[in-house]
């Protein structure tokens, strides 16, 4: 009775709680779930504003056309003389932050 367990504890060393197969290819699953979260980080880091709104429009970014275009638009349509179109766009281009 000794023995057979004496033998076993060996056996569980020797080979470890698989039997002796170890665990196969499933070793490779913790290696590849960092190799895929870092690529998967890589990827929104480098493309982080699109997803932010720097390229979709969306959270803080400027979606549409600008106002110069749209005033540009309206001049070019005739719904505003060019003494309006003049005077609108001096305001546009004064409220404008320097760059």
């Amino acid at each position: 009775m000794f023995t057979e367990a004496l033998v076993q504890a060996q056996d569980v060393l020797a080979h470890g709680p698989w039997g002796g197969g170890g665990p196969g290819w499933l070793f490779l699953l913790v290696p590849l779930f960092w190799i895929g979260f870092f690529i998967l980080l890589a990827v929104f880091i480098r493309r982080g504003p699109r997803f932010r709104g720097g390229g979709w429009g969306g959270w803080g970014g400027h979606s549409g056309p600008s106002a110069e275009s749209t005033l540009a638009n309206r001049f070019a349509n005739g719904d505003i003389d060019e003494q309006e179109y003049r005077a609108r766009l001096e305001v546009l281009r004064a409220d404008q932050p320097r760059r």
